[in-house]
């Protein structure tokens, strides 16, 4: 675990799909994660999640639709000026229809 907490929890949903499971639990959680899952459940790739104690160690469980084949979190940080942010989008996305 330690530092990819958002990397390990897409690929347990990602795992999860394949399976043809309909719920995912993913543990632990954070803040980034559940602003993330809430963009998914907006687009569609998602039905719902419930976070149940958020205030420890807490755990997601994620009802899947089927949408997901395959997801990855970019997991390293670069130093950028704010003039170059645009760039560095065009250049590491794989589509424009990403944002």
């Amino acid at each position: 675990m330690g530092r990819r907490i958002l990397n390990d929890a897409l690929r347990t949903m990602v795992n999860a799909e394949r399976r043809g499971k309909a719920t995912a639990n993913l543990q632990p959680i954070s803040s980034v994660m559940v602003s993330f899952l809430g963009i998914m459940k907006y687009r569609g790739y998602i039905k719902n999640f419930e976070v149940f104690d958020p205030h420890r160690v807490g755990k997601i469980t994620v009802e899947l639709q089927g949408r997901i084949k395959d997801c990855k979190a970019l997991t390293y940080r670069q130093d950028l000026k704010a003039k170059d942010i645009e760039k560095y989008r065009r250049g590491m996305l794989p589509t424009q229809q990403v944002f």
